[in-house]
């Protein structure tokens, strides 16, 4: 029965402890749909950050900027579904700034997680950092001028020569994205003033003009080598973004320009092209395009050139290489989460916990990029996060620590107690749990080192059946800390108190490795390193160097401190061996000797030869030493060669090794574990050997498999993976090379670069050597491993291999169109990107034409790339409508085209105002003074305002009128009846003899009309009884102006009007002057030319138009009515005076 009851408490010990600690693979309580991502917004403008969280309510979402929680006011308040709106970025310094890092924190019942870091950056442009200079060439050669400018978003760098664009490209002239412009061979038109143009979305700048002064070309033109007066440049670029290598080079005859990597890797040619006469441009970056590139210039048919080289680094986020898991696990157990990602630089590791940072203490400890949490306690069941960051962003993975628990727990053990028994055990002593102690099936012992940080933790288990446990494996000298948790079926009690105890010091383990040298042929240099700890066991109190020559048995001894590390011997024997050993001692007693080493003193002889190299020795395995050593300065010998002597302790040497003078390092192989050698080297040179320097080393242990409880299979090997589809990918492996009869499983492990939710993680099962694995998402980047499984074992993850899936052609247009008239014939077209996380795209189409042209159907193209959201439009018509439309692209495919936004170009420019309109947009954007922005409110305001105004006045001019008709009616004389008649027609008496409608025309314009006050035009006005409508039916001849711009003759500045309608509809109303930056208003003279006095239109005093509302045309309409009816009552008849 015995033997059968220990079994039976095996079993128990074993289902307690590892039948509970069971992995949780995936868990959808809480995890993000949507996160918030980096925005650039103008100031004034509203933005939207998302953030969408899913799983069992409640839940509740929270923000945070740079760190401190977002407050909620009239301005940045939270959305129904969690997403953060700011209806008016502010630009102020300090806290008032709403720029910074946000990240929103969703929270329920199970914990808490945080979102990606979000960048919100208001658009700005500083001034020039570099402003060209002005320069001086010879007719034919090449001139070069350079600017640059920091902005948010990027800006785009055009040239302009004496006020003039310049286009981006010809066969002379090339204008690089960094603000570069080349001119090739130049003429004597050329010279002028040049100056350049920065331009995004927040503002406009010009540099300071350079002036090129061109003289003419030296008499007899002689042949010239290569130069190149401007080369690439070290340059840092993000993934996916554009590298720009400059090569401008000069020469007699013209130098032909060529590319080629330093590594001799072929150069891209999908990715690459040449720009102008020799710049590379990359686009699209990716990891593998990083190197040297090397720029080469070639005088044509000769060998004569040179080179010019610079590195490209390509800067890539961080990407999760391995990710933590949920787990479950009991009661005062152990949890371990490994967290891994790559990048460029180098990502750092952070852990969270339900969304605050986790710090190391006691129970938790982070060793690199692993989080080990200790003793679990209740408090410890929460959501983990790990943040990988660099500077080019970060990502989050997260995994739930689900804490198992027991409400019949027993308590704690007492009465701790710990006891020295010798340099390597402490014995522990305990009481049982002073509650349910009778459920209690099992003890763990726990116990660490008390000094340092991130000391590893130990544990053993015990039966219940005793209280005290004696631990064995310590280390001499060293100060432990101690627990012990009590176990039950289904949980653990908390931990107990903690006992500190040290081990006694022991002798020490061995002696130190020596190491020895001659200065003179009289002396030996000894010297060693301390003992390490482990080694040592205790403090090394003193040490005794013993030595004697090889011929003789008497044995001389000297006892040194021991805190010395070297000693000289000197008056010794030249040309004689000499063996040397050292022993150390602690407090206890001496440690074992080291054997014997030998030693040959120099020869006493006048000739010069090499002194004795520094030597060091280091092993790499347990069968690898690396030697390395150099020449003092002080030995100017010619050294011809080197000698490498070795041999195991106690063992003959054997023949040196012969190594060149030029070696300076050497790596012995082949030898034996756990074992102590013997090195010697010395130099020679022609008058013989140099003075020898001897070193022993011992190497490590290796790991047999005999120390492993049961080898793993290895895993498969020869991973490969290529794109079938826009949402699959073809697995296949090899098999490993061992022989088994029995079947083999595989588990293949598929998900995103950067996944940041454990639970999409996707694990197939397969029986073959290949899979097709489906369903997956369009142009994302995806990382698969392989692990096999026979006989209950399985094999570690294979090496993880990456492969993209296609990308789908766009489905959405860009959106937000913004067309501005920046310049006289120029306008800015911006737009934001495609809402598709998925679709890639290359490059963007924007198409524009004249009304004229559209019609039949020719457009003009303009491409830019993916990375650009911005494109200018040049040589614009006056007195054109354009009509403005962007598409997305990419390799697979184009998408649709936006709606169409129309440009008004005016054709009287020659105040200064704005020139374009352009419509579609859902709101304005004006430009003025340091830019800006005219919001949907503030256009509101003015325009209420402005009605407000202009009712006052019809007000007080109507009442002026009808006081002094009232006095000029009195003595007119009554008309006849004819007259009665027609007046009788025109005006409506109800049958209380009141007036229902009095109609007085008066000059006015409506949307797209003029009514001519003397009804001379040809149309005819009607009234309609009972209702208060005035018709004008207009007769138009085929060659009637039928539009506002026709009847005004040129157009006019639009701007004069603070609700006209170009500013509602369109989203740009201002434009930029020719200075630098400024804007100006409208001025009081302003208005067209065709519209005077005597068309008999209604001005300010300033002799502008006034447009009336259709509210302030009622309101007068009603005043009129008043005074009709006061002449109606003065006089016999009604008459309505036209």
């Amino acid at each position: 029965m015995a033997p059968l009851k220990g079994k039976r408490r095996q079993r128990l010990l074993l289902l307690a402890f590892f039948l509970p600690i069971s992995g949780v693979f995936s868990f959808s309580e809480l995890f993000f749909v949507k996160e918030p991502r980096d925005a650039t917004v103008m100031r004034k403008e509203s933005v939207i950050l998302d953030c969408q969280a899913r799983g069992e309510a409640s839940i509740d979402v929270r923000w945070r900027r740079n760190g401190v929680k977002v407050v909620e006011n009239e301005r940045i308040y939270l959305l129904s579904n969690g997403s953060l709106f700011i209806s008016e970025v502010e630009s102020r310094r300090g806290d008032k700034s709403d720029e910074g890092c946000y990240q929103c924190l969703a929270q329920n019942k199970y914990g808490t997680i945080l979102s990606q870091k979000a960048h919100l950056t208001i658009a700005s442009m500083s001034s020039f950092a570099l402003q060209p200079s002005s320069v001086v060439v010879a007719e034919g050669s090449v001139a070069r001028f350079s600017c640059k400018i920091s902005s948010h978003p990027p800006p785009i760098i055009t040239w302009e020569f004496n006020r003039v664009t310049l286009p981006l490209s010809t066969d002379r002239i090339t204008v690089l994205p960094s603000g570069v412009l080349q001119i090739q061979g130049v003429q004597r038109g050329d010279a002028g003033h040049y100056r350049c143009i920065a331009t995004n979305i927040a503002s406009r700048r010009r540099s300071t003009e350079a002036i090129l002064t061109v003289t003419p070309a030296p008499g007899p033109i002689l042949p010239q080598r290569p130069h190149i007066i401007a080369g690439p440049q070290n340059v840092s670029v993000s993934l996916h973004q554009s590298a720009i290598l400059e090569c401008l080079a000069t020469g007699n005859p013209r130098p032909l320009i060529s590319w080629s990597r330093a590594d001799s890797k072929s150069i891209d040619v999908y990715n690459t092209k040449v720009l102008g006469n020799g710049n590379l441009i990359i686009t699209d970056i990716k990891p593998q395009h990083g190197g040297v590139y090397m720029c080469r210039a070639t005088t044509p048919g000769t060998r004569n050139f040179t080179v010019a080289s610079a590195n490209v680094t390509v800067l890539a986020p961080p990407s999760f290489v391995e990710w933590p898991e949920s787990l479950t696990r009991p009661r005062a157990g152990t949890a371990r989460f490994v967290c891994q990602a790559e990048g460029a630089p180098a990502p750092q590791i952070t852990w969270f916990k339900n969304g605050e940072k986790v710090h190391s203490n006691g129970r938790i400890k982070m060793y690199h990029s692993k989080l080990v949490i200790n003793q679990i306690i209740l408090e410890d069941d929460a959501i983990y996060q790990c943040q990988a960051e660099n500077e080019l962003g970060s990502v989050l993975a997260m995994a739930r620590l689900i804490v198992v628990m027991s409400e019949d727990r027993p308590s704690a053990p007492r009465n701790i107690r710990a006891d020295t028994v010798s340099s390597s055990a402490i014995l522990l002593a305990w009481d049982r749990p002073q509650y349910n102690s009778d459920k209690v099936i099992a003890y763990s012992v726990h116990y660490m080192k008390a000094e340092g940080l991130n000391n590893e933790e130990y544990q053993v288990v015990i039966g219940n059946d005793t209280t005290r446990y004696i631990i064995d494996d310590l280390e001499p000298a060293r100060n432990y800390t101690f627990y012990v948790v009590a176990y039950m079926p289904m949980g653990a009690s908390r931990m107990s108190d903690h006992v500190f105890q040290h081990t006694l010091e022991d002798v020490p383990l061995r002696a130190p490795e020596l190491s020895l040298t001659s200065r003179s042929p009289t002396d030996i240099q000894v010297s060693w390193q301390p003992l390490p700890m482990k080694l040592s066991r205790g403090r090394v109190s003193s040490y005794r160097l013993s030595y004697r020559t090889s011929s003789e048995s008497a044995v001389s001894q000297i006892e040194l401190p021991g805190e010395k590390t070297q000693h000289l011997l000197e008056n010794l024997q030249p040309d004689t061996i000499y063996l040397l050993r050292l022993v150390a001692a602690t407090s206890v007693g001496w440690g074992e000797q080291s054997a014997w080493t030998s030693h040959r003193t120099p020869k006493a002889s006048s000739a010069q030869v090499p002194l004795a190299p520094e030597l060091y020795l280091e092993p790499l395995n347990c069968t690898t030493i690396s030697a390395r050593w150099h020449l003092a300065p002080r030995n100017s010998a010619s050294v011809r060669g080197y000698r490498l002597f070795y041999h195991e302790e106690s063992q003959l040497e054997s023949a040196p090794l012969q190594l060149q003078a030029s070696a300076h390092k050497h790596t012995i192989g082949g030898l034996d574990p756990r074992r102590k050698y013997h090195v010697k080297l010395l130099a020679y040179n022609a008058v013989g050997d140099g003075y020898q320097a001897d070193q022993t080393i011992s190497t490590p242990g290796c790991v047999s498999v005999r120390d492993r409880l049961v080898p793993p299979p290895p895993p498969p090997h020869n991973v490969q993976a290529r794109t079938n589809s826009s949402s699959a990918v073809f697995l296949f492996w090899g098999r490993p090379a061992f022989t088994s009869s029995h079947a083999l499983n595989y588990t293949v492990r598929c998900n995103p670069v950067g996944l940041q939710n454990a639970s999409l993680v996707l694990y197939l099962q397969t029986g073959e050597q290949s899979l097709l694995v489906h369903d997956l998402e369009p142009n994302t980047k995806y990382e698969f491993a392989v692990r096999l499984h026979i006989d209950q074992l399985s094999s570690p993850w294979s090496p993880v291999v990456y492969q993209n899936t296609f990308p789908e052609a766009p489905t959405l247009p860009p959106s937000n169109i913004k067309v501005t008239l920046i310049e006289e014939d120029t306008a800015l077209v911006s737009w934001k990107l495609t809402d598709e996380p998925n679709v890639a795209v290359t490059h963007y189409t924007i198409l524009y034409a004249s009304q004229n042209a559209w019609i039949a159907g020719e457009w003009q193209v303009l491409q830019r790339e993916g990375s650009i959201t911005m494109a200018l439009l040049e040589n614009l018509s006056p007195g054109q409508v354009y009509l403005v439309k962007v598409s997305a692209s990419n390799n697979m495919g184009d998408g649709p085209f936006s709606d169409v936004v129309e440009l008004t170009v005016r054709a009287d420019l020659s105040s200064g105002h704005d020139a374009g309109l352009s419509h579609g947009s859902t709101h304005s954007t004006g430009f003025s003074d340091g830019f800006y922005h005219l919001d949907q409110k503030s256009m509101t305001g003015i325009s209420v305002g402005v009605c407000i105004a202009l009712t006052c006045i019809i007000i007080c001019a109507f009442i002026i009128v009808c006081r002094g008709k009232n006095r000029k009616l009195s003595a007119v004389k009554t008309y006849g009846d004819g007259e009665s008649t027609s007046a009788a027609a025109a005006i409506h008496v109800g049958p209380e003899g009141d007036v229902q409608m009095a109609e007085v025309t008066v000059p006015m314009m409506s949307q797209g009309h003029f009514i001519d006050a003397k009804n001379e035009r040809n149309g005819t006005l009607s009234y309609l009884p009972g209702a208060t409508v005035l018709t004008y039916e207009e007769e138009l001849s085929p060659n009637h102006p039928a539009t506002l711009q026709h009847l005004l003759g040129h157009p006019g500045d639009a701007e004069g009007s603070s609700n006209s309608e170009g500013s509602h509809e369109t989203g740009d109303s201002g434009r930029f002057s020719h200075d630098d930056t400024e804007l100006t208003n409208s001025g009081p003279n302003s208005r067209p030319p065709s519209l005077t006095e005597d068309d008999g239109g209604d001005f300010d005093h300033g002799g502008e138009l006034l447009e009336k509302s259709p509210a302030d045309l009622k309101l007068k309409e009603s005043v009129e009515a008043s005074c009709s009816h006061q002449e109606v009552q003065r006089s016999s008849r009604s008459e309505l005076s036209v």
